[in-house]
């Protein structure tokens, strides 16, 4: 293995554990929800807080208790179920549309015969449905199937990226293919979380809280030292630690 890449892995580890000993070290839930759900779900929270998705969650199976259901309706009527998620017609368009194709494809709304397949394999049949990129097919992976797998959202793009763990990265996909041989093993759910966590309480997309973060020399951040002199208030609230795929 190249020295660069040891350094590398080692760096990750490093900030990992970091992040570990200031937030806590996240464990899934006992209990995990169906491949089909964690899709759904996952879909819903593109482009929108935790919160307001898992309120379009949850109406969308109050509504529609089964998935079957959904097959047969018009999409407004599933927009009018999770209007609080944002993006509510597009999303519903989505969601009928992967579950028609499933039923067509594989003869019932159910996917667990991922199961059995490998990643990549899922990561494939995931990734040909409309709507399904790699970062949504990963949390799948992690949150359903409990494979020790990184995924990478916008959020943990950018911090990726200012802590200096990829190269040249444009995109969360990028920076998933550069991280996943380089995620400490059974780190992958931890790591995950706590840059969610992280991002959302101190390694903000505007004015990060950089005077108190624990990877401040870790950085690679070009305006570190700008934020570094800012002050900043006291962090009371807990809401950065809800997410939304271990609620489903």
């Amino acid at each position: 293995m190249r020295t660069a890449q040891v350094l590398l892995r080692r760096k990750i580890k490093r900030i990992a554990v970091k992040l570990e000993k200031y937030l806590g070290t996240p464990h899934p839930p006992s209990t995990r929800a169906k491949p089909i759900d964690m899709l759904i779900a996952t879909l819903l929270s593109q482009n929108t807080n935790d919160k307001n998705s898992h309120r379009a969650y949850i109406q969308l199976k109050k509504t529609f208790p089964s998935w079957s259901e959904i097959a047969g309706v018009p999409w407004q009527k599933i927009a009018s179920s999770i209007h609080s998620g944002g993006m509510a017609n597009q999303k519903s368009k989505r969601i009928k549309k992967i579950i028609r194709t499933i039923e067509k494809e594989y003869g019932s709304i159910d996917l667990d015969f991922l199961y059995e397949k490998s990643d990549d394999e899922v990561i494939e049949i995931l990734s040909s449905f409309d709507g399904v990129g790699i970062k949504t097919a990963a949390c799948v992976l992690t949150f359903s199937l409990g494979r020790d797998i990184f995924p990478v959202d916008t959020h943990v793009h950018r911090i990726c990226n200012r802590l200096g763990l990829t190269s040249n990265c444009k995109t969360p996909e990028c920076t998933f293919q550069q991280m996943k041989p380089n995620i400490p093993n059974g780190k992958g759910y931890s790591f995950h979380t706590n840059l969610i966590r992280f991002g959302r309480k101190i390694c903000k997309a505007n004015n990060p809280l950089c005077n108190i973060c624990p990877a401040y020399k870790e950085c690679r951040y070009e305006n570190k030292e700008i934020f570094a002199i800012k002050r900043t208030n006291r962090i009371t609230q807990k809401d950065y630690e809800f997410m939304l795929l271990d609620n489903v």
